[in-house]
């Protein structure tokens, strides 16, 4: 099993560039069942998520050729299945996207249920719904979800709540049915755009993606053979701008989005550091230690859960007591526990938790919870006192590309040990 070996006491100081987005990536890929052509897709992140994803596509008969480590073309014309491998969708999220996509462009698909990080209770019934609202018959059982449909036909779907995952997944459903669909209540995530986005660049025809209200009006082809960039991803840079903070450093992070990050920003400028923003990159700097302040995560363009971990580790290092208040998942502060053996105080209440701040952390074997856990623990094997040993690192490797060769070339003392 793979391990970090940190060496902490570091100030950050350098560039990153960040990657493109893996829950873009990760809808992306599936999205292109849809397309009756050649894609080509630039900025793709070169993690483990994505290549499971490929992996799929190929079992189910597409080819998929890497140009680079950035760069992919995939041909779906000739797929051969609607049945995805079992094994293989069920170990990350995403694999999801899957049943719309087939959905879509076969009219039945078969796909494992969803695996991914083990953050608490994370139903597809909104998925579910939106499938027979188009007029699929959808079972689940045995592990595995199965939809069919003789037709699908466009139709207004209100979500009962904002959910990513569901609004992407009928997107994709309704891309090529009869008529037009309205998703209500839908996700404004800057993912859900791109998916959006990549689309349109296709052939579709999507209007409103990023507000509540998505229109999609069905095709009848999406022609593809264009190129497409994914989206800059923005949890990956605001990981990088909270280790600044928390490490009293001053990093120049590229290839971002600011607006994207806005929530963060007024975060980060109430807790005290410095900020400059510049058309694609932000610099963040401070020499002091974090302001107290109270966070609550929300769908976009709320505080993003995603950052949540990464935040807590500023907090754990701040002047006076903050609260953390989870708004989306039930189970998110297991790595609080694993902060505690790092020297930190953090009181884990629910879906709250509580920070007092301390002085400093200690180095210490820590495991990765999830996989945003991991990216926070890095950052505190990097500030804290001594030696830190970090597991469990296949969390980390689903969504970060290189992150220890990232963060090495900014000035932590990292390794990656192979046993």
């Amino acid at each position: 099993m793979d391990k970090l070996i940190i060496k902490g006491g570091t100030h950050l100081n350098g560039e990153v560039n960040i990657s493109g987005a893996k829950n873009a990536a990760v809808a992306l890929i599936p999205a292109t069942l849809l397309v009756d052509g050649i894609c080509n897709i630039t900025n793709i992140p070169n993690i483990s998520d994505v290549k499971i994803s490929c992996k799929i596509l190929e079992e189910l008969g597409a080819v998929v050729t890497w140009n680079s480590n950035n760069e992919i073309t995939i041909d779906t014309r000739n797929i051969s299945s609607t049945t995805a491998p079992l094994d293989m969708t069920s170990k990350f999220r995403a694999s999801s996207y899957f049943i719309g996509s087939l959905l879509g462009r076969c009219r039945e698909a078969v796909v494992g249920l969803p695996g991914g990080c083990n953050l608490g209770a994370r139903p597809i019934d909104q998925h579910i719904k939106g499938f027979e609202a188009l007029g699929a018959k959808v079972e689940v059982s045995q592990g595995k979800i199965s939809a069919t449909a003789k037709k699908l036909i466009g139709t207004t779907i209100y979500m009962d709540l904002v959910s990513v995952g569901a609004t992407i997944n009928v997107m994709l459903a309704s891309v090529l049915a009869t008529g037009c669909t309205i998703i209500e209540n839908a996700a404004k995530e800057p993912h859900v755009v791109d998916v959006a986005n990549f689309l349109n660049t296709m052939g579709a025809d999507i209007r409103g993606a990023g507000t509540d209200v998505i229109k999609i009006n069905g095709v009848k082809k999406l022609e593809g053979n264009s190129t497409y960039s994914v989206v800059p991803d923005q949890i990956e840079a605001g990981t990088f701008m909270l280790a600044a903070v928390a490490t009293k450093g001053d990093l120049l992070i590229k290839n971002c989005i600011p607006e994207h990050l806005d929530c963060l920003t007024a975060k980060i400028l109430e807790m005290g550091a410095n900020i400059e923003i510049n058309n694609d990159s932000i610099r963040v700097w401070t020499n002091k230690k974090p302001n107290k302040t109270n966070i609550k995560t929300q769908p976009y363009p709320g505080f993003p859960t995603d950052l949540q971990a990464q935040i807590g580790v500023c907090l754990a290092l701040a002047d006076g007591t903050s609260i953390i208040k989870e708004g989306i998942w039930e189970s998110r502060f297991q790595y609080t526990a694993e902060l505690n053996k790092m020297g930190a105080k953090i009181t884990d209440q629910g879906k709250s938790a509580i920070f007092e701040g301390v002085k400093e952390l200690y180095g210490a074997p820590v495991e990765a919870t999830d996989l945003r856990a991991g990216a926070a623990l890095i950052i505190a094997g990097i500030v804290a006192k001594g030696e830190t040993t970090l597991t469990n690192l296949v969390h980390i490797d689903r969504g970060y590309e290189n992150i220890e060769e990232k963060f090495r070339k900014i000035g932590a003392n990292i390794q990656r040990v192979i046993e």
